[in-house]
């Protein structure tokens, strides 16, 4: 069994009004707004309830093209990047720590997917 839990997704759009409505209406989501302050939209939901995992809409620019992809969360995200490589993907977004001491980074498999990994910030 693997210590490596999926437990965050993120929607990108240029068009996040439209993708809470459809997610909403498709699966009975609800959304807060995190991350107006900070200049861009970051919805957050908590999609999973008790059995699954939560997520969130990121509003883009409309200059990168719109995307889903999960997050798996691990120990180590510098040492987690090390291992993609070595395994035959790449790092995307390099290793960085937020303010609040949240770390993640942006891979992509060789078959060119991609996923986030992170490191919640400490308890």
């Amino acid at each position: 069994m693997s210590t490596t839990p999926i437990t965050w997704f993120e929607i990108g759009t240029d068009r996040p009004e439209e993708a809470e409505r459809f997610y909403g209406e498709l699966f009975g989501w609800t959304f807060e707004e995190q991350g107006a302050a900070s200049g861009g939209s970051y919805r957050v939901t908590g999609a999973g309830g008790d059995a699954g995992i939560g997520g969130a809409i990121r509003g883009t620019d409309g200059t990168s093209p719109n995307y889903a992809m999960f997050y798996a969360e691990v120990a180590d995200v510098p040492e987690t990047c090390r291992r993609a490589e070595a395994a035959g993907g790449k790092v995307l977004v390099a290793a960085r720590t937020t303010p609040s001491g949240l770390t993640l980074a942006h891979l992509l498999d060789p078959a060119g997917n991609h996923l986030g990994v992170f490191t919640p910030p400490p308890a």
